[in-house]
């Protein structure tokens, strides 16, 4: 596999990986919103959390982008992952903000 194919190989698995992420975290509001709050909820938010935690032992990067890196020298933000610029630059800052609005919310609203 040359390097370009591992390049785009890591920036698919990261995509999925993302958007996998996201839909726990689009869960996690639905159910802070709704405070339809479930098992599925909190194991949805415990994974988040536990990226989280990955992401800080990796020190603020993903894995997979100290991975993309090796085949790449590109100073784009979305250089090992398929998403706008804009959207790779300010990730953790948009949907770390939703998780905690939706965290709090399931803690709020949870219907008993």
């Amino acid at each position: 596999m040359t390097d370009p194919q591992k390049l785009r190989a890591i920036k698919t698995v990261h995509t999925v990986v993302w958007g996998a992420f996201v839909a726990m975290i689009a869960y996690v509001m639905y159910s802070g919103i709704t405070g339809k709050v479930s098992a599925c909820s909190w194991l949805a938010a415990g994974a988040v959390v536990g990226e989280g935690v990955v992401l800080l032992i990796f020190g603020g990067s993903c894995p997979l982008t100290k991975m993309a890196r090796r085949y790449s020298n590109s100073p784009m933000d979305n250089f090992d992952i398929y998403l706008p610029n804009w959207l790779a630059k300010y990730n953790k800052q948009i949907f770390t903000s939703l998780f905690c609005i939706g965290l709090l919310l399931m803690l709020i609203n949870k219907k008993s």
